[in-house]
């Protein structure tokens, strides 16, 4: 197999104290969290074509659109599906669904890069040599 559109990931978890909103600090509901919602479409995403990917590359997210339509109660299953719609050179672009037993709970795209992982954590462990103050970032 290799990296094409139609590659399909999932990701499910059941909705618990651990992924609701008051626990992530996205509202104080005990339903699924916006942000646990993402980070299980980000998973199925990675799911659909990290078994493809070349020797020692991994992806990264790198943009979002999503709309998270419905709430999940504690108790529920909730299960994020990703394919695999289009390539640009590294880039990857997937169409995002996340359903619970009962309907649909959100929907949108999300983008990832393929990536050297040891090179993207080099780049990053390189700000702390010239790390400056938040407040004294540019704009």
């Amino acid at each position: 197999m290799t990296l094409a559109p139609g590659l399909v990931g999932e990701c499910t978890a059941t909705v618990d104290a651990t992924n609701v909103a008051s626990a992530v600090g996205s509202g104080g509901i005990e339903v699924l969290s916006t942000p646990a919602m993402v980070a299980l479409m980000e998973n199925a995403s990675l799911r659909a074509v990290e078994a493809v990917l070349p020797p020692g590359q991994t992806t990264v997210g790198t943009h979002l659109d999503v709309r998270h339509l419905a709430a999940t109660p504690v108790g529920l299953e909730v299960r994020a599906r990703a394919e695999l719609r289009a390539i640009d050179g590294r880039k990857l672009t997937f169409v995002v669904e996340a359903f619970d037993s009962h309907e649909k709970i959100g929907e949108g795209t999300h983008e990832r890069m393929v990536v050297d992982p040891a090179r993207l954590v080099a780049r990053a462990v390189a700000k702390r040599i010239t790390s400056r103050p938040a407040s004294e970032a540019p704009p």
